[in-house]
């Protein structure tokens, strides 16, 4: 059952509330269990909420991130393709479900003085806030878990306020991971890492840079001075990405569909066609060969759905890989010694797309095609290819053979679009922040087109719709957000992309 977050909210401290009493009365002490818990700790907390926060990413990714921007396409229940989107409210509630969670785990850490965790939950709830603020635009934020305060009904924070909080809050973060106190019990993320952590917050950090641009006054100095320190996602050690076990709760969230749900997503026509031209080994990964033959590679033992409306393919297309879904009767990924796919947040490849970006820009001095190059190989080698069907020797063969080799900075763009599959709704972000650099047209981004036959005027949408039940729970703040953005319309501009 899905409960509003502000609901949720009152529970979970009215819970917190009660159990946190303390027992010094004679009949609670008579009457307490001993095999129930009287407290709670950070460590039993902290999974909780880091599980349902990716969880939710990752579902985003699978139904939404990856198919608005094209590297996958529904094979029914068409509305993500044909650009006639809702307010997906699932990923709403959940993610302000997660938020009060870490804002549990916040206040332990700063009652106990434990910088390291503080510093972790600061970078957890900006990395939530982020997702929430990139769909939807303004939200709630600054009172968002207020619910301790009795404050049920918050106020719907501006995007820019939002983005100045997020980056003033990750230089907080990186400052208290970086004191040395503390520790991470509990978490199932990045083992209790700080450094990790530090180089996280960093990272995201630059993400947030990226998608605010020149719209933050300082943003080339802020950008720099973070790339100078060295502190960020560096290797693939590194990345930021849960690592499931296999059993429920804790297997990643494709693998329990059923065959006919798991069938209604497939490997997109632009991504299969632009992997096939270069003979990009990460096709073998993204997708599975039509006939199951992992030995030998044609491009036409692939085929791609084509995004938009019904009218537009035969609505068929491979399936995606092997790592996504253990699919009855064909090769899975244990038969080819590969792990079942991470909820990735944030991966090493990422982070040198965005150095890349940023030389080009001139916000940096650093060479852009050694960071491009580094984040094809960073990608590569995450998703453990194999080059030997493909015909190349090694990635130098691919790199200098393929096509890929860098020219201009849409190169970056298409790279990086390659390597952010299933990483949340980051395809779908940066294909809008593309797109709006273009001037709010697809012409400027060589690599793809508006959905076949969509429904809005081959505009990409810019937004998730609010969900219903604010207008009716949060009427007086819901209405004041929607008044500022110009309706709530999928097409309504947030302050990233104007």
């Amino acid at each position: 059952m899905n409960f509003n977050y502000k609901i949720i909210t009152v529970l979970s401290f009215a819970f917190l509330a009660m159990i946190m009493l303390p027992s010094c009365d004679k009949f609670e002490d008579l009457n307490t269990n001993p095999n129930e818990p009287t407290s709670v700790t950070p460590d039993v907390v902290l999974p909780g909420a880091i599980r349902q926060s990716v969880n939710a990413s990752t579902n985003a990714s699978y139904l939404v991130g990856n198919v608005a921007a094209q590297l996958a396409a529904k094979t029914l229940r068409l509305e993500v393709d044909a650009y006639t989107w809702n307010a997906f409210p699932n990923y709403w509630e959940q993610w302000y479900e997660s938020l009060i969670d870490v804002k549990t785990v916040e206040d332990m850490a700063i009652e106990s003085g434990n910088e390291a965790l503080q510093g972790a939950t600061i970078v957890l709830r900006s990395w939530i806030f982020q997702n929430l603020t990139n769909a939807y635009g303004n939200v709630p934020y600054s009172e968002a878990t207020a619910g301790s305060d009795l404050n049920f009904t918050p106020v719907y924070d501006n995007q820019q306020s939002i983005y100045e909080g997020l980056l003033a809050d990750l230089t907080k973060a990186e400052s208290l991971l970086a004191s040395g106190n503390g520790s991470i019990d509990g978490d199932i993320l990045l083992n209790g890492e700080v450094a990790n952590w530090r180089k996280f917050a960093n990272s995201l950090k630059l993400r947030l840079l990226m998608y605010a641009g020149d719209r933050i006054s300082n943003v080339a100095s802020e950008f720099e001075s973070i790339v100078n320190s060295g502190v960020y996602i560096s290797s693939n050690a590194e990345n930021v990405a849960l690592t499931y076990t296999g059993n429920a709760p804790n297997e990643f969230p494709v693998v329990p569909l059923k065959i006919g749900d798991f069938d209604a997503v497939a490997i997109g026509k632009t991504s299969r066609d632009i992997l096939a031209s270069y003979q990009d080994p990460r096709l073998m990964r993204f997708a599975r060969p039509d006939n199951d033959d992992f030995t030998t590679f044609d491009s036409n033992q692939f085929s791609g759905d084509v995004n938009g409306s019904g009218s537009c393919d035969s609505l068929v297309g491979s399936r995606l890989g092997v790592q996504y879904y253990n699919y009855p009767g064909f090769t899975s990924a244990s038969n080819l010694s590969l792990p079942m796919a991470q909820g990735i947040i944030m991966t090493y490849a990422e982070v040198e797309f965005l150095i890349a970006e940023a030389a080009a820009k001139g916000w940096i001095l650093n060479d852009v095609e050694t960071h491009y190059k580094a984040g094809i190989a960073a990608s590569m080698e995450y998703h453990q290819v194999d080059l030997t069907p493909f015909a190349w020797t090694d990635f130098e063969d691919f790199y200098d053979n393929s096509g890929v080799a860098y020219s201009e900075v849409t190169d970056i763009w298409q790279q990086k679009w390659l390597a952010l599959f299933f990483h949340g709704l980051e395809p779908y972000f940066e294909v809008r922040r593309w797109y709006a650099e273009s001037g709010n047209s697809f012409d400027g981004i060589p690599f793809l087109e508006p959905a076949c036959g969509n429904g809005n005027n081959d505009a990409l949408p810019l937004r998730f719709l609010y969900p219903g039940e604010e207008e009716l729970l949060n009427e007086e703040n819901y209405k004041a957000a929607v008044d500022a953005i110009g309706g709530n319309s999928q097409n309504a501009p947030m302050w990233i992309v104007q």
